[in-house]
């Protein structure tokens, strides 16, 4: 009985979190070491890997919480709208002079573009809104991972349209980061939860907690 305990007392205070590894590398560590000075007796266990990964982590029971841009509602799994992010865009921070605080999408045409592949989801809204302002590209270059086209842009291989939750790994990166406008289009970032499991007690404090850490860096940045 007392085993059983101490394990149930255990389960209560820890976490089981999925993130992509843009956000798993950038946002949560020093959140969650900031969170440790509020509650340091509960664990939280992150787990990286893609969307998919995440969102069949969490119907399978593997994980209490993911985050990420989950655009489609999925079987036995609860998704809550956790933060809205808007799309910007990034160019190598070389020309001092150059720091524009917006750019409207038809000024992008005929510059190089840095992006995910095309059956990235972010990545389709992104050629969508291409499209409707009437914007071609004179080359294309593609990667898998929002850390790479942030790092090939800051080479100056071109520019990129990135969801603004990669603004702070573009701070340790030399790029300008401007908001596009006209329109500005929004992304919003999901908490997804398996309806089936119930979540361990001290989950909410750290989703809140979480939301306001990122509203302080969010707003400063100017895209809220």
């Amino acid at each position: 009985m007392s085993r059983v305990g101490r394990s149930a007392a255990e389960a209560s205070h820890s976490l089981s979190l999925g993130a992509t590894p843009l956000v798993a590398a950038n946002i949560l560590p020093p959140a969650m070491r900031e969170f440790r000075g509020h509650r340091p007796d509960l664990r939280i266990d992150l787990f990286e890997a893609d969307s998919a990964t995440i969102l069949e982590m969490v119907q399978a029971g593997r994980l209490d919480v993911g985050l990420g841009a989950f655009f489609k509602t999925a079987s036995g799994v609860r998704r809550i709208p956790f933060f809205r992010f808007a799309l910007i865009v990034i160019r190598a921070g070389t020309d001092p002079a150059f720091r524009p605080a917006s750019t409207a999408w038809s000024a992008l045409k005929g510059d190089t573009l840095v992006s995910l592949p095309a059956t990235n989801p972010t990545q389709q809204l992104i050629n969508r809104r291409l499209a409707k302002a009437g914007v071609v590209f004179k080359h294309h270059i593609v990667f898998s991972y929002l850390d790479t086209v942030i790092a090939f842009v800051e080479a100056g291989e071109g520019i990129s349209i990135i969801p603004s939750f990669a603004i702070p790994a573009c701070r340790n990166r030399s790029v300008v980061i401007s908001q596009l406008t006209s329109p500005v289009v929004n992304l919003d970032f999901y908490q997804i939860t398996n309806r089936g499991r119930k979540l361990p007690v001290p989950a909410d404090d750290f989703t809140s907690f979480l939301k306001s850490y990122i509203a302080r860096w969010a707003g400063r940045a100017g895209v809220l």
